[in-house]
């Protein structure tokens, strides 16, 4: 008879029988004659009670030798308990270490960034960042789900591209049989022709951006979702966007409570978006209320709050270290981690005080015509409690391929802003479909019409109104978890600096 290896997400389906697991040690401390181990094996956590007196000198002497990330086999009896890591528990019958670990570098104790994304291929072993890749392949999955429930078909696009789709400057040139090519940074030009054969058609794939930014919102190397439909509008386009983002937002917090639970995500403002319609504005009101008293007022409405806020945690933290020194052993794990949780909370606080000076300063002084930047999306979002959708760009700002309104001033574009300071995560226009007006837009931004000939045959053969947007993966999945750096949403980021491991 096969042996049958049991997982840990599973185990609440063989309450009161015997499973053989096979995991990793995330956690142990004895007590006497017992040892308890947590226990994790990639689909959760589980406690595994080691007693000395029910199991063989072989297995206990293996119990007590265990360290952290030792690998480990487990035949036991399921219990339920609801005091326990995911309500049940192992009574271990037989313990087998496979592999035992000594000075894995990565404690409970607070660690630098730079030291634990030097180690990223261990951290993602931790806790929060295993629920931060779990709820990115929720997202994943039900991106999916959305568009092939509309009758979207999937389609690929090259990742070399010997065109730039929105200028050169921040692509990565790379030599293509000693011809120029470059790494692409949308799939989008190629979707538009995929539009023009399936109707509905979405790509995802990587993308690749060389910019030379070291933000909290930037890589070099994401993933992106570019959507594209014949014979759809910018209203359409919007509609269509707007339900996408309530659909994921629905799924994630319907199946992956637990990975927000541990990633401490407030969910409150996740469940209001899926009720609430979007704010829809155009770039002209957006810049109204950036340079507006009003907008003045929240910032140094904000700056007190943080200030207050700041000076409470510290005298939490004054209070728990006094206790630290006479607490049991269980007690000091507690302080030692929420002394952790204060300081990066602290750490974040600093530096909004540091930065909230200069979104007042940048939105007070904003002028019509510019780009939104990072800190004027945040302060533009603090104003509602949705996703904001600012529509009728300046046509000098945006893309060649966006089709202009009857004023030629304005481009049919939308961009997407994510509460809570997370800014843009999709950004889409109405496509030029006019032949003329696009070799017009080409000539304009002084792009080589051959290079783009078969993009251009697209209004000359069949042309339709036309519409999509991107979406960013990993800027999404950040605003979703919680998370301060898009660093902490793709296993191995690529960004400025950082290239390894």
């Amino acid at each position: 008879m096969k042996r049958q290896l049991t997982y840990i997400h599973q185990l609440k389906n063989h309450i009161s029988t015997d499973v053989d697991l096979a995991g990793w040690v995330y956690n142990v401390r004895s007590s006497g004659s017992l040892v308890f181990i947590e226990c994790r094996d990639g689909s959760g956590m589980c406690q595994c009670i080691v007693n000395k007196e029910e199991v063989s000198e072989d297995s206990w002497e293996a119990a007590v030798s265990l360290k952290q990330e030792s690998s480990i086999r487990l035949h036991g009896f399921v219990v339920s308990d609801e005091r326990s890591i995911g309500g049940v528990e192992l009574q271990v019958k037989k313990l087998e270490v496979i592999q035992l670990v000594a000075d894995y570098p990565i404690t409970p104790k607070e660690h630098g960034i730079e030291f634990l994304m030097n180690r990223r291929h261990l951290w993602l072993r931790s806790q929060r960042q295993w629920a931060a890749m779990r709820v990115r392949n929720g997202i994943i999955f039900a991106i999916h789900n959305f568009f092939q429930s509309r009758g979207f078909i999937q389609t690929d696009t090259p990742i070399f591209t010997p065109n730039a789709a929105e200028g050169s400057t921040t692509l990565f040139e790379t030599d293509f049989f000693n011809e120029k090519a470059y790494l692409a940074q949308t799939g989008q030009l190629y979707g538009e022709a995929l539009a023009m054969a399936h109707g509905l058609i979405y790509t995802f794939g990587p993308t690749f951006r060389a910019e030379k930014s070291k933000t909290r919102r930037h890589l070099s190397e994401f993933w992106m979702i570019e959507p594209e439909m014949a014979f759809y509008d910018l209203e359409m386009n919007m509609d269509l966007a707007e339900d996408m983002l309530k659909s994921i937002v629905a799924e994630v917090l319907d199946k992956y409570h637990h990975e927000l639970a541990l990633l401490e995500r407030d969910t409150s403002s996740l469940k209001r978006l899926v009720e609430k319609d979007f704010v829809r504005i155009k770039y002209d009101e957006a810049v109204d209320i950036l340079n507006s008293e009003k907008t003045a007022k929240v910032l140094d409405e904000l700056i007190q709050q943080r200030k207050t806020d700041k000076e409470e945690l510290l005298q939490e933290q004054d209070a728990i270290q006094k206790e630290h020194g006479s607490a049991k052993k269980w007690r000091k794990k507690q302080i030692e981690k929420r002394i952790i949780d204060i300081r990066t909370r602290v750490d974040q606080m600093e530096e909004d005080l540091r930065n909230i000076p200069k979104w007042k300063k940048s939105a007070q002084e904003f002028t019509w015509g510019s780009d939104f930047g990072g800190s004027d999306e945040t302060v533009l979002t603090m104003q509602f409690d949705v996703p904001v959708m600012v529509t009728h760009w300046p046509a000098e700002i945006k893309a060649f391929y966006m089709k202009r309104d009857e004023t030629d001033t304005y481009a049919l574009g939308v961009d997407i802003l994510a509460p809570e300071g997370y800014g843009e995560i999709v950004g889409g226009s109405q496509r030029e479909d006019n032949l003329d007006l696009i070799l017009a837009r080409i000539e304009e931004e002084g792009l080589d019409p051959e290079v783009f000939d078969w993009y251009i045959d697209l209004r000359r053969f069949g042309s339709v109104p036309h519409a999509g947007f991107g979406l960013g993966l990993e800027r999404t999945v950040a605003w979703i978890c919680g998370l301060s750096h898009v660093r902490e949403t793709i296993a191995f980021p690529r960004m400025m600096g950082r290239i390894t491991p």
